[in-house]
């Protein structure tokens, strides 16, 4: 019984170190849904099957008010959060988030550009691209230009309603260079340029707000043509028409970002956590899992051809494609959102 409970006492201080060595349980908080169960397989299981400690998974809908409140009370429970880029980048103004050392994170050379930012870490990339039913046209769009081109491919488009991606397409159906867009948007002439450009195409557009609508809308026939997110269109494609044009699409970041005044030893897991999630292997495995791009493109070569397709990172697919401009949104966008909604009332 002696050396029974030896072995007990034994058994119970090596399963201490260990828990020691793990370090502490980390609460990640995403979006949920598809996203989130990519990031179990992904980043979660593996982590905490590497001994690294516990993941305990959280859900939101991107509301920064609850992280605020956290930090400003010093109340801090989200060990690791999912944000936007706009988000991210107030966030980061507004000291909600840890600053964070690139050199964590390797090569910045191997990430997509715009994925290491000085309060968080781009994990993956989605796009909003032009996206059409191939059953309802004799020829596949080229670009924003053949999508406001009605005569050549007559029936109604989807955008989304809101001047963000909106106002870009325009440019570019204008005949503004993918890499110029912000530069002529910047300026009041671009600005009035990208609405005469809409309302060319006003009376043919059928708006949208949810990221599922397009998809319903395409396969409906309902428009023959849609703005729409990439990883939603990849969702269906299987059981239907839908295809993609890469040509022109804007695409931007979901980051991991740490709320401010979290504990030394929770704030140094939570980095090593972004670090393990933005490893190759990890970055394939949540490509394989949703049809969003790694941030890391030395994951680009380990994924087969069929999921590269419809990434948006391959490079094929990402050469001329937008970046958003989370700064230009960031000062411009109140009041070109407020000018599209007097335009779309009229």
């Amino acid at each position: 019984m002696l050396r029974s409970l030896k072995y007990s006492a034994l058994a119970l201080s090596l399963m201490g170190a260990t828990q020691a060595m793990a370090g502490p349980d980390l609460t990640v908080v995403s979006f949920g849904g598809a996203n989130k169960a990519a990031q179990v397989k992904a980043f979660y299981a593996p982590w905490e099957s590497a001994g690294n400690g516990k993941i305990i998974a959280g859900e939101y809908n991107g509301e920064m008010a609850k992280v605020k409140a956290m930090v400003d009370t010093k109340s801090v429970s989200w060990d690791l959060v999912e944000v936007e880029s706009p988000e991210l980048s107030r966030g980061c103004d507004e000291d909600m988030f840890e600053p964070l050392d690139p050199k964590l994170f390797g090569n910045p050379g191997d990430y997509v550009k715009g994925a290491i930012q000085p309060c968080g870490v781009g994990f993956f990339v989605w796009s909003t691209v032009l996206a059409y039913n191939a059953d309802k046209l004799k020829a596949p769009p080229g670009g924003w230009a053949d999508f406001w081109d009605t005569k050549k491919f007559p029936g109604k488009r989807g955008l989304r309603k809101g001047a963000k991606y909106t106002l870009e397409f325009a440019l570019m159906a204008d005949g503004v260079a993918p890499k110029d867009v912000y530069k002529v948007l910047a300026g009041k002439d671009g600005q009035d340029r990208a609405f005469k450009k809409l309302d060319e195409l006003k009376p043919y557009i059928q708006w949208w707000e949810a990221g599922a609508q397009p998809p319903q809308y395409l396969a409906s026939g309902d428009v023959v043509m849609s703005s729409a997110y990439n990883g939603r269109i990849a969702a269906v494609q299987k059981e239907s028409n839908l295809k993609v044009v890469w040509n022109g699409g804007i695409y931007d970041f979901d980051a991991w970002a740490i709320p401010k005044g979290l504990a030394k030893d929770r704030a140094d897991a939570a980095k090593k956590f972004i670090a393990f999630s933005v490893q190759p292997q990890q970055q394939k495995t949540y490509s394989e899992n949703i049809a969003y791009g790694p941030a890391n493109t030395q994951a680009v070569p380990l994924l087969a051809k069929d999921i590269l397709k419809d990434m948006p990172t391959t490079p094929e697919n990402i050469a001329n494609q937008v970046q958003i401009d989370v700064s230009f949104w960031a000062d411009n966008g109140e009041q070109l959102e407020q000018r599209f909604n007097a335009w779309a009332a009229k």
